[in-house]
This record gives structure tokens, sequence and C-alpha cells, in this order.
């Protein structure tokens, strides 16, 4: 046997090893003394995180031939938390994604994902019939004032600890591999399903704007919806050009999601300008300022109701945080600001478009098929198709790409923790991308179109409870952690995590009471009885490989060399 002993202030320990131990690893020793370490800090008293200086401890060595090991080992901390110490694992290698995203792409980011096609057609088919132009914009405020609070939770967390995964990443870190595994299972389905509902928003433009030229070959009909071949062609070739895109590098799809966002809201200024501008426009057109068949609180209620659907995009910034290359306590900023321009978005639509005509009669008339359409045919002729499609089209690659980004993001850290298979955890070489977990997401949403928009439909209305799941497990882990590390977070983020986690009540009880103006349908309660029954079973599957890692290593792969992984994961593990 071999005597290590380690000199810590007064104390000394000693430790007996093999003697064939000459390639003894840090993690093997920290094995063998970590049960003598804890009895001898341990004060019997729960305290929270106050520890961040810790002193080194020295390390003598009885063996000649361990001295190398010796030196190694004595460049360890000891930590006088009663709690051990979570240090990485010495022989784990963590792949990090590079720092390419600058503050104006990683708000386009956002901003692109919030605004999708649903800006330009539900004005007409829901926001106007079901809230009033007035209701409806009283309903966005509210809606994103709920969502400021979860955002301004996340940005308390991302801004001390800027890792790949998001909220995935800050569940693990409160609760441990189980519950975030079911936190990233709920949002990964969102948001690949999410890309596959834009992809196929392309469809609507072109039968719209160019009705008959696509839609050649017909397939089949699935749930009232014609699969043609040449839109299968052209859907499959646009998911294609954003997957290469993000192949090649953040670096790159950041500026074409820059330059489709600035393309998205110059195209917003003109269609309102127009409509401003136009003959008839008037005030009086948007009279009643609410549903003639409602009461004013509930016609707001009806918009508030599917806020989530309409502000999801903004909790792509977490995801993207390990890649940021600027301050990560500017993400709060950047959240909050993507939020306040849907707002601004879909309230200068829904107006833009209640303006030029009385909205009553406008909605009343079944011959017009895309009511915003219309009313820019009227205010700029058409010419206005032009600005109209440029805008409809960037809002739906934006969110194309935007969710690109985020599902491959949230796979990867998945995968390098060990909880998803490896394979989803490698970057390529030169790029420094998820290329595995780009190529998944790609197989996925060039499978989705497939099945049709009302199929689609279906899953992401029940995708929209795993955002609200993912929302409130951020808030519930920012007030665990900031609980138990209360040197790391300043005293207001436990009561905005309380708001944080009412507001994603609320939302949530919006979609499963069947009474609610946004209760998800019968078909999509099935879909996500299949999901959450197949994210039972992968978990079952690999949960005797997720045991066979030590968490202090997996610690390490999904937080990094951070305080967070060295103060406050102990805290669940020791429970």
């Amino acid at each position: 046997m071999i005597s290590v002993v380690i000199r810590h202030r007064l104390l000394r320990i000693r430790v007996f090893l093999p003697a064939d131990s000459e390639n003894l690893s840090r993690q093997n020793f920290y094995a063998s003394c970590r049960k003598p370490c804890r009895s001898l800090f341990h004060t019997g008293k729960k305290n929270p995180c106050t520890h961040a200086k810790r002193r080194p401890a020295q390390l003598l060595c009885d063996h000649p031939q361990q001295q190398a090991t010796s030196l190694e080992i004595s460049q360890r901390f000891v930590c006088t938390n009663p709690k051990e110490e979570v240090m990485p694992h010495p022989h784990t290698e963590r792949q990090n994604l590079e720092k390419s995203m600058s503050p104006l792409s990683i708000w386009a980011l956002a901003f692109g994902a919030i605004i999708g096609w649903g800006a330009f057609i539900m004005p007409g088919l829901r926001f106007l019939p079901g809230s009033g132009p007035i209701g409806a914009c009283i309903g966005f405020v509210l809606g994103g004032l709920m969502l400021t609070f979860v955002a301004l939770t996340y940005g308390r967390l991302v801004g001390c600890h800027p890792v790949a995964g998001g909220v995935f990443a800050f569940s693990y870190a409160a609760f441990g591999p189980t519950l975030s595994f079911i936190c990233g299972w709920a949002l990964v389905l969102g948001y690949l399903s999410i890309i596959a509902l834009n992809a196929t928003a392309i469809v609507l433009l072109t039968r719209f704007l160019l009705p008959g030229v696509l839609e050649i070959g017909h397939m089949y009909t699935i749930a009232g919806w014609d699969i043609h071949a040449g839109e299968l062609f052209m859907l499959e070739a646009v998911l294609v050009i954003f997957w290469l895109l993000n192949y090649c590098g953040a670096d790159i799809v950041g500026k074409v999601q820059v330059l489709l966002a600035v393309i998205l809201a110059v195209g917003v200024i003109v269609i309102v300008v127009g409509a401003l501008s136009a003959p008839d426009s008037r005030l009086e057109n948007l009279s009643p300022w609410f549903a003639p068949d409602k009461s004013a609180l509930a016609s707001i209620a009806a918009v508030t109701a599917i806020a989530p659907w309409l502000f999801v995009g903004f909790d792509t910034i977490p995801q993207a945080a390990e890649e940021f290359k600027f301050p990560p306590s500017k993400g709060t900023g950047l959240m909050i600001l993507s939020i306040v321009c849907g707002i601004l978005v879909y309230s200068a639509v829904t107006l833009a478009v209640g303006v030029v005509m009385p909205w009553p009669s406008l909605t009343a008339d079944a011959s017009i098929v895309w009511h915003t359409g219309y009313t820019v045919e009227l205010s700029l002729g058409k010419t206005g198709s032009i600005p109209l499609a440029l805008a409809v089209l960037s809002a739906i690659l934006t969110g194309i790409n935007g969710f690109y980004i985020a599902s491959s993001r949230l796979l990867f850290s998945m995968g390098r923790a060990h909880i998803l298979p490896d394979w989803f955890g490698r970057l390529h070489g030169k790029h420094k991308t998820p290329t595995n977990a780009l190529n998944f997401v790609m197989l996925i949403v060039l499978i989705a179109p497939f099945f049709g928009r009302e199929v689609l439909s279906w899953v992401v209305d029940m995708s929209s409870i795993g955002t609200i799941i993912g929302y409130l497990f951020a808030s519930l882990a920012a007030y665990s952690i900031a609980g138990t590390c209360r040197d790391m977070f300043s005293a207001s983020t436990r009561p905005l995590a309380v708001l944080g986690c009412i507001a994603s009540l609320i939302c949530l009880c919006l979609l499963v009471l069947p009474f609610s103006p946004a209760a998800i349908s019968f078909p999509s309660w099935c879909v996500l009885g299949i999901w959450v029954a197949l994210g039972f079973c992968l978990y079952c599957l690999r949960l005797n490989t997720i045991r066979s890692y030590p968490e202090d290593e997996r610690a390490y792969l999904i937080l990094g060399d951070s305080e967070l992984c060295k103060s406050c994961v102990p805290n669940w593990k020791d429970k």
C-alpha cells in the first residue's frame, strides 16, 4: 500500500492507495477520499453555497514512484463546504461551441422565431373576429407581459451561466438528470414541429401568390390537405438549404438571420404605411373595438390565451448562450426586446388589416381567402404583394432558421451529457457546429411535410404544452438555484422566478382546460400521449447508460467549469 497525505490548514488526511496505482486519476483518487473528507468537514448545518473561495491543499507522498501522481493530485482544491465538491472529470474532453454570435444576430434569432406566418394569417382569421382590433392589441400586450417575467428569469440564469441547452442545463443543475430529460424532451418536439409547420406555410404563400404553379403531381390527401410533388420538392429544397447554412457555422447563419429579420421589419413598415395612406383608411373602420359577440374581457382573453404560441421563440436565446461573443448579461435585454418587437409587429399588422375597411364586413366576406393579402392589395395595389410576400417569406424562413439553431443546440447539450446517445454531442472539426444534431433535425423535418399541414398543426398545438413546461422548469430552477447559491444571484431573482411560475401555470391552464379559448384538440392530446410514451421508453432504455457516468462528470459536461457546476449540483445529489 502507498500512503498519501493531504495537508489542509491544520488537518492532515492520510489515504491508503494500492501499490500498483501508477496511473491514478484525480477522479479515482477523489472517489477514495470522498467519504473521509466529507466527515471531517461536515458541520451538520445546511448552509447556502458561500464557499466560492477555496484554498489549495498540499499533498505529501511516501512513495518515490508516485511523485507525478502526487503533483497532479496536489493541483486539486479541497472544499470547506459541508457538501462534497463537484470537479470536472480529468480525462473528459468537453466539446465547446464556438463563440461567434453577435448581439444583433441573437436578437434576430429570437425576433425571427417569434414572428412567423401567423402574424400575417391570423389577423383576419382569429384576431379580429375573435377579439376585435383593440381587444387583440391589449391581449398581445398582456400576453407579452406575462412571458416577460419568464424571460427575466431566463436572463438571470443565462447571465451567470451561458451554456448550450438553456433550460435543460438549468433543470439539471437544480433537479438532476431525470427531470432535466423531461424538460428537454418536452422542448425537442416543440422546436422540431415549428420548423416543419413553418415550412408548410410556404405552400400557403405560393398557393396565394402563384396559384396552380407548384400544385403539380398530386400524390394523396391527408386530413383534408392535398400533397403535391411540386410543393414537396420545394419544401425539401428549402429545408436542406437551411441545414447547409447551419452546418457551415453559426457566424454565417447569424448573418443570414439578420438579413431576413431586416427584410421582415421593412416589409411590415411598408404594409402599415400603405394601410394608413389608403384612401378609405379611417379610424372608424376599427369599430367595434372588441368582438361584438363577447365582452371586452373575453375578447382580450381570447388572444392572451394563445400568448405562448404567439411569443414562442424568445427562449431560443438561452439555447445559443454558449455561442455569445458578448457579455451574457445582455441576453436579458435581447429577450425582452424581441418580445416587445413581437408585440409591435402583431399589433401593427392587425390594425393595418382592420383600418383599410370596416373589419366586420371584411371578416364576414367568405370569398376573401387571405384577409391580409386582400387589404394590402386595396391599399398598395398589385405591387403591394411584393413587400407582403417578402415579409411573409422572411418571417417563415427566420422561424425555420431560428428553430434549427435552438433544436440542434438542445440535442447537442443532451448528447454531450450522455442523456441522449453520445452521437448527438459531436462537433464538426472545422466549423464547430453540432453536425450530428443538425443531421437528425434535418431528417425529421424532411419527413414531416409528407404528413400534411393539418396533422402538423395537431403536433404544434400539443407542443405548446412542452414549451410552457420549459418555461415552468426555468422558473422553478431559478428559484431553487437562487435559494441555494445566494452569492451568485441578486435578491430579486426568486421573486421574479415566482412570477415566472405563475405566468407559466396560467398559460398551461389556458391550454389544458376544456372551456379555454386556447384549449388543444383531441387529436393533439393523442399526439401528446404518443410523445410521452416514446420519451418514457427512451429514458428507460438509456437509464443504465445514464447511471454509468459519474454525476461529477455529467455536471462538468453540461455546465462547464463554473461555480454552478461546483457549488449547486451537490444540493440535489445529497437529497
